[in-house]
């Protein structure tokens, strides 16, 4: 689940050498990216280990300690959105190294629900869906912040009614959520990109610079994790 940025803000003390701030933008979003793709990795190693273990899967999923699995992301996001500015830059990192690890422990029942070659064939149309909203993010001139407010209470809408059906159970609202779920993280991931683009400044410390480029991470990483589970309801082959 994304959330809104927490609002970074910085004015520019002198002008600035284009292509000196072109390079600094380059090795700013190769960070994001970087950081991005390490915690999508933990995320996939600790879910196959914990899904593939009948040892670790067992007491978790078949215990009411599930419901501590599913929802401890949800805390995640909420304690990391609203702490990041009183937080160190190793602070948040290690914040988002361990949100990435309790990520795929929630997301190793998938690994009991779908088939193996299904979940991989699932990542790679996730993978290129995330890719080309985010460059178009990246390229675009045109200015996404007036679609802001209309992702946000669409998040907030599929974000309860996923609470709901956990509950409820439905189908129907599944498919709803999941169809509407993909729509407002394709937008989300365009928009967070220019924002992490727009974000960034050169004359930031690099307190800041290293702050500002784990919430960036933070922000895609959440869109691609929810666009991926969405269509695993799709396009997922059932065990």
């Amino acid at each position: 689940m994304s959330m809104p940025n927490p609002g970074f803000q910085w004015s520019r003390t002198a002008p600035v050498d284009q292509a000196v701030f072109d390079e600094g933008l380059r090795r700013h979003m190769l960070r994001v990216y970087n950081y991005m793709a390490l915690g999508l990795v933990l995320t996939g190693v600790v879910a196959f280990v914990v899904g593939t273990t009948p040892a670790l899967y067992v007491p978790i999923f078949s215990t009411p300690l599930k419901w501590v699995v599913m929802l401890a992301p949800l805390a995640f996001v909420l304690f990391f959105s609203f702490r990041i500015q009183s937080m160190s830059g190793s602070t948040a990192q290690t914040m988002f190294w361990a949100f990435c690890g309790v990520m795929g422990l929630s997301m190793a029942s998938i690994f009991l629900v779908f088939t193996g070659t299904s979940i991989a064939r699932t990542f790679f149309i996730a993978a290129a869906m995330f890719g080309a909203t985010s460059l178009y993010g990246y390229t675009t001139k045109r200015d996404l912040s007036q679609f802001g407010s209309f992702l946000i209470m669409g998040l907030i809408g599929v974000v309860i009614a996923s609470l709901v059906n956990i509950f409820l159970g439905s189908t129907m609202l599944q498919f709803i959520v999941s169809v509407v779920g993909i729509l407002v993280f394709v937008g989300l991931t365009a928009w967070d990109t220019q924002s992490i683009k727009e974000q960034y400044a050169d004359n930031f410390d690099a307190e800041s610079q290293q702050k500002l480029a784990v919430f960036g991470a933070f922000s895609l990483y959440l869109n691609f994790v929810n666009i991926f589970q969405l269509l695993l309801n799709f396009t997922g082959e059932r065990e």
